[in-house]
Parts: structure tokens; sequence; C-alpha cells
């Protein structure tokens, strides 16, 4: 769990539950298809299952 994810929104948070909304902010995803880099830990990965029916997550070189 040492590597990178890169992330990205792919569905939109339109009728979605404040909560996921928040944390698809504070992933520091705003728009659909916008992306963001970020270490692989259990922070990171509790916030993508959170929210993983709208991301799409993949190993970062």
């Amino acid at each position: 769990m040492a590597g990178k994810l890169k992330i990205t929104l792919k569905k939109s948070t339109i009728r979605q539950k404040s909560d996921v909304k928040a944390t698809v902010r504070s992933l520091g995803l705003g728009k659909l298809n916008s992306s963001v880099v970020h270490d692989d830990n259990s922070s990171i990965r509790g916030m993508i299952a959170r929210c993983s029916h709208l991301l799409t997550v993949e190993e970062a070189k």
C-alpha cells in the first residue's frame, strides 16, 4: 500500500447525499472526468469506498 492512486470522477454527484458530495470534494474532485493522484493509505481507501459508485481508481506510476 505504499504506491499512488489515480482517482477519476466518472459520475455526477447530483442526487447524492451531502456526505458523499463532501467526500468527493475532499478528495479534490470537482468536475466530471477530473483526476487526482493521492498516496495509497487507509484514509484515502476509506474515502474511495464511501463513494466508489462514482469513481474509477487505478494505480498511478
